[in-house]
């Protein structure tokens, strides 16, 4: 989470926000020290500390704080078994800072100093019901979303910040545009273009290449894209059908939902992946 950048946009829009940050964690605790959570006067907030009756309370702390206005930090000490009934059994230390209109210049200087948050770059190939439901479930997690469709109009008027429309007549071109580490989706309303969009993602080598359909689908697919020369091994890295194979709800939400779990674990096994040792890769 961009911290100073979203208390920004709180104090710009609400007047007024509190930063909870978990200052010290001594034994089992649910977040180390240095995680935080932003808070609005509203009580709605960003990020968490763990969960549980450590947040609910730090919540409730934080909108204490602001309400009482602009003061200094204050430090909150709890020990979660007894005081709060967790398992954990550790002891936490929680610094509450406030921030209202008079700190906004301060804000935007640390908001533009602080480093853009890590995104991974996702094409999604349709704006059908799915699409839409997954645009919504992806909107606050770390994607940056090419939506691309080639209908006129087939965008809703309003579209979450991560995510940026593109309209166009040739929606396979978008693949040779995208940088090499993007995830691909393909949800379009017609198969052949599908087809078109799924071969040019395959052919490039993307880490994560997904087509909504059935195996059916899938089985039809794989023989086109052998008649295309594509090699096997791409082939067989093909998300389809695509989601969580647990889930099996088709409601567009639900959909959403699996596949955006799924997105999840690809990015999180990728970054695990790029961080081991050479030597552990090869041997693994």
């Amino acid at each position: 989470m961009t911290v100073w950048r979203r208390l920004a946009e709180i104090v710009s829009e609400h007047g007024a926000a509190a930063l909870v940050t978990v200052h010290a964690a001594v034994g089992s605790t649910p977040r180390p020290a240095g995680t935080r959570m932003v808070v609005r006067p509203d009580g709605a907030f960003h990020g968490s500390i763990g969960g549980g009756q450590l947040e609910w309370q730090a919540l409730a702390a934080a909108r204490r704080a602001i309400a009482q206005g602009k003061g200094p930090a204050r430090l909150v000490e709890k020990v979660l078994g007894p005081d709060l009934g967790q398992c954990c059994g550790g002891r936490v230390t929680l610094a509450i800072e406030t921030f209202d209109a008079a700190d906004a210049e301060r804000l935007a200087v640390l908001a533009a100093a602080e480093p853009a948050e890590s995104r991974t770059t996702l094409l999604l190939f349709g704006a059908g019901h799915v699409g839409r439901a997954l645009v919504l479930a992806l909107a606050p997690l770390p994607f940056a979303i090419g939506w691309i469709d080639s209908r006129q109009d087939a965008f809703p008027a309003h579209i979450p910040a991560n995510t940026s429309p593109i309209q166009t007549d040739d929606p396979a071109a978008e693949i040779g545009r995208a940088p090499p580490d993007a995830f691909v989706l393909v949800m379009t309303h017609d198969h052949p273009l599908d087809l078109a969009i799924t071969a040019e993602a395959l052919a490039r080598g993307f880490p994560f290449v997904g087509l909504i359909g059935s195996k059916t689908k899938r089985a039809r697919f794989e023989k086109r894209f052998r008649d295309l020369g594509i090699a096997a091994e791409r082939v067989q890295a093909l998300a389809c059908p695509i989601g969580v194979p647990q889930i099996r709800g088709k409601e567009p939400a639900v959909i959403a939902a699996s596949v955006a779990a799924q997105l999840l674990a690809e990015r999180e096994h990728i970054a695990l992946s790029a961080a081991m040792p050479v030597h552990r890769r090869a041997s693994g």
